[in-house]
C-alpha cells in the first residue's frame, strides 16, 4: 500500500465473536467490501463514515459524525449505520485491513515486524500473540486522518493496542496526550488506546508515517 500503516497489537487470538463484530463493522463502513479470508479485509472506506470532512471538493463536505461504534451491536449482530450522507462520500479511499498471526495468515509478516521489540513489549505489557495491520492505499492528508480513526474504530470493538511510528520531532507531541501508553525505540515508536488516536488527530499537523 502506498499511504501510512497502523498496527493494532493484540495480547491474544480473537475470538469466533469478536472475528463476526470485526467483520460487521467493516461491512458497516465500507463502499466497497471483499474478503479475501477471514478477518482480512480489502476495502473502500469513506472518510465521512468516519465523521470526517473532507476539504479538497468545493461543496465542502460537511462531517457526519457516528453514534458510538458500541451502539451499533445487539446479542453480537449490527443495526444499520447511521449518520453519514452517501451522496457527499468519496466512496474511492482504499485500505487493507487485516488480522495476521499464528493460526490466521501472514504468520511470517507478523514474525517479521515483531521481531526482537523487548522495548515495545515492555511498554505493552504483553507480547504479541496477533496483530490487525490497517494500511491506507492513498498518501494524502485526509487518508492518514482516515486510517487513524479506522484503527480507533476497530480498536472499539476488538481492543488491542495502537503502534505507529514517529516522524522526527512528533515524540514531544504526542506524549501529553490521553490514552499514551509509552514511548519506545528511541522517541520512534508510540503506543497508545484509541483514544490517544483520536486525540492525536486533533492536533496541528497530524501525519503519520508512510
Amino acid at each position: 500500500m502506498s499511504g501510512p500503516t497502523l498496527v493494532i497489537e493484540l495480547a491474544e487470538p480473537l475470538s469466533p465473536v469478536a472475528l463476526r463484530e470485526f467483520r460487521a463493522l467493516m461491512v458497516g463502513l465500507s463502499s466497497h467490501f471483499d474478503e479475501k479470508r477471514l478477518g482480512f479485509f480489502d476495502v473502500n472506506v469513506p472518510a465521512e463514515r468516519l465523521g470526517v470532512e473532507d476539504r479538497r471538493e468545493e461543496d465542502r463536505r460537511k462531517p457526519f459524525p457516528l453514534p458510538r461504534l458500541g451502539d451499533h451491536f445487539a446479542d453480537g449482530e449490527p443495526t444499520a449505520l447511521v449518520g453519514f450522507n452517501p451522496r457527499r462520500e468519496d466512496r474511492r479511499r482504499p485500505f487493507l485491513v487485516h488480522v495476521m498471526g499464528p493460526g490466521v495468515g501472514d504468520e511470517s509478516v507478523f514474525g517479521a515486524e515483531h521481531a526482537d521489540e523487548p522495548e515495545v513489549e515492555a511498554v505493552l505489557g504483553f507480547r504479541p500473540t496477533h496483530a490487525v495491520n490497517v494500511s491506507a492505499g492513498c498518501d494524502r492528508g485526509i487518508d492518514h486522518v482516515t486510517a487513524a480513526l479506522l484503527t480507533a474504530a476497530v480498536m472499539d470493538v476488538i481492543g488491542g493496542v495502537a503502534k505507529a511510528e514517529l516522524l522526527h520531532g512528533q515524540a514531544s507531541v504526542v506524549a501529553g496526550l490521553p490514552g499514551v501508553r509509552g514511548i519506545a525505540d528511541d522517541d520512534g515508536m508510540v503506543l497508545g488506546t484509541a483514544e490517544f488516536l483520536r486525540a492525536w488527530v486533533g492536533r496541528p499537523a497530524f501525519r503519520l508515517v508512510k
